[in-house]
């Protein structure tokens, strides 16, 4: 029986903006501490998991692990793979360093190490290696108050509705993430809206990869025209610099013998 794929399930209602999924995300990653206030961290090389208040609300910011993620159709080196387990992981020893997946992410979320001599891009694996022994990802084992919830995504899917079932009033009753951009593997549940918690709104179930690979089959007919041109205008110069050379060699005066 093939497994389901892994996911999180982050409910706004839950969260107390303690951090701790922050804080066991820098651990696990070994990342150095970029705040002395967990709220006011930003997403960066270096964070990969913040909290945010939003109005009354605590939101979290992560790689949503696009079901289809543009990220890895936008690479062309394929450094960003989506694996049957859930996670989309990274692999920088392929990466060229082209920065494609940063533009191409409708969430903004992979970061640039621009500090670096050899610069890598760096996000969330969704612990990738803790799935692959069993356990659950850091940021779910540590909160408190069941906020982050792993598990199956169908079961996640089935979960947000079953407290939606018991708790009628407290949320608004849209699971983002089930349909948006073709589906991600982290889900969200609140009782607001997703342009009220800062998420993009009005995505449709249409991923972007696809917009993307669109392109990308028209690029080789792009980049031979480039090539074409761009030797054609070679050729041109520097014939042009020859012809002056030799004009220029004609027009010396004799020397005397």
């Amino acid at each position: 029986m093939k497994p389901q794929t892994k996911g999180l399930l982050l409910d706004t209602t839950r969260c107390i903006g303690c951090g701790a999924c922050a804080l066991a995300c820098k651990e696990r990653n070994k990342l150095p501490k970029t705040s002395d206030d967990v709220l006011k961290d930003e997403l960066s090389d270096k964070t990969y998991s913040v909290v945010k208040q939003v109005g009354s609300r605590y939101v979290r910011r992560m790689c949503m692990h696009c079901v289809t993620p543009s990220c890895a159709s936008a690479c062309p080196v394929a450094a960003f793979e989506k694996t049957a387990a859930g996670p989309v992981i990274y692999h920088e020893s392929k990466c060229m360093g082209c920065r494609y997946c940063m533009i191409a992410c409708p969430f903004g979320i992979p970061k640039y190490e621009w500090e670096k001599k050899a610069p890598l891009v760096r996000k969330c694996d969704l612990c990738a290696d803790r799935l692959e022994k069993g356990l659950k990802t850091g940021c779910a084992t540590a909160c408190p108050t069941g906020a982050t919830t792993f598990g199956d995504r169908n079961a996640l899917i089935a979960e947000a509705k079953e407290r939606f079932r018991a708790n009628p009033g407290r949320y608004n009753e849209h699971i983002y993430g089930v349909e948006e951009v073709g589906g991600t593997s982290v889900l969200i549940i609140s009782d607001g809206k997703a342009e009220e918690l800062g998420y993009p709104a009005g995505l449709d179930g249409t991923a972007p990869a696809f917009l993307t690979w669109r392109v990308l089959n028209i690029i080789p007919d792009i980049v031979m025209t480039g090539a074409v041109l761009l030797g054609g205008i070679y050729w041109i110069r520097n014939r042009r610099d020859e012809v002056e050379a030799a004009e220029g060699s004609h027009h010396e005066t004799p020397k005397e013998h």
